[in-house]
């Protein structure tokens, strides 16, 4: 069973910047594709930056050339980096790991949130 702790939430002014971590334990990161979501009060669910296993990556429109998906299988954990951050950036985030074989395994973790605000 694979565990998820996410981390690096917070409160940030506009323009600032966070990094969110997503560490995993109980099977190699590597094995997956990570995807990061967020949710914010009476929005969808979106899907915001995702890091295959080759380390392609993809990024929602209004996020791209702000956030950065990485990964480091080294230390089992993943990261967003978020810079000039906007005040409709702020959500609860979640990172979810899937590893596609006989069956599709997802992982979800329990969230962070950031909260863009002056």
């Amino acid at each position: 069973q694979v565990q998820i702790v996410e981390s690096g939430g917070g409160l940030v002014q506009p323009g600032g910047s966070l990094r969110l971590s997503c560490k995993a334990s109980g099977d190699a990161l590597d094995n997956y594709v990570v995807h990061w979501y967020r949710e914010a009060p009476g929005k969808q669910r979106e899907m915001v930056a995702t890091i295959i296993n080759s380390g392609d990556t993809h990024y929602l429109a209004s996020v791209k050339d702000r956030f950065t998906i990485s990964r480091d299988n080294a230390k089992n954990t993943a990261y967003l980096q978020m810079n000039a951050l906007k005040v409709e950036d702020s959500a609860v985030y979640s990172c979810r790991l899937l590893k596609y074989g006989s069956y599709i395994e997802s992982y979800w973790g329990a969230g962070t949130q950031v909260t863009v605000s002056s």
